[in-house]
C-alpha cells in the first residue's frame, strides 16, 4: 500500500504550544486522527490572533479562509498531558489561496508526533465566492515574524 510522503518546507514562519486534553484521546489512549487536525487548526487560529486577526471569518475586509484539502502524517504516538510544539509554515500561494505545513514536536522528548498540510483559500463569506489574497495579509505570511 502507497503511504503518502509530505516533506516539509525549510522556513518556518510561526510557532505555537498546545498541551494535548483528554478529549484529544482516542480509544487506543494515543492522540486521535480528528484530533491532530483540531490541533493543526489551534495553531492557525494562534497565527492569526498574533497577526491581529480574531478569526478565520474575516482576515481583511469581509473575507475570510476556508480550508479546502488538507493531509495528516502520522509519526509518534502523543498522549494526554504532552506539550507540543505547532510549527507552522506556508508556501505555495496562487492569486487565491496557499498551502499551510504544519509540524507537531513533542517538546519533552523532541519527536515529531505528526504532520499535516491544508490547502487554504481565501473567500468573501457574504457573496460565498472565493476572493484573491488580500496583500496585506500574504505579505506579512511570507515574510513571517
Amino acid at each position: 500500500m502507497a503511504r503518502i510522503k509530505l516533506d516539509l518546507p525549510e522556513k518556518f514562519i510561526f510557532f505555537a504550544n498546545y498541551t494535548v486534553r483528554i478529549s484529544d484521546v482516542n480509544y487506543g489512549g494515543h492522540v486521535g486522527n480528528d484530533a491532530i487536525l483540531t490541533i493543526m487548526q489551534e495553531g492557525r487560529l494562534a497565527l492569526l490572533k498574533a497577526m491581529g486577526i480574531k478569526d478565520e471569518l474575516s482576515i481583511d475586509d469581509g473575507v475570510g479562509i476556508i480550508v479546502t484539502d488538507a493531509i495528516v502524517v502520522y509519526k509518534s504516538e502523543g498522549f494526554h498531558g504532552d506539550e507540543l510544539e505547532i510549527k507552522i509554515a506556508v508556501d505555495d500561494f496562487s492569486k487565491f489561496g496557499f498551502d499551510m505545513h504544519y509540524q507537531l514536536i513533542n517538546t519533552k522528548n523532541n519527536k515529531e508526533v505528526a504532520r499535516g498540510k491544508t490547502g487554504i483559500v481565501c473567500m468573501n463569506y457574504a457573496e460565498k465566492k472565493i476572493s484573491p489574497i488580500p496583500p496585506k495579509f500574504e505579505e506579512v505570511l511570507k515574510e513571517g515574524f
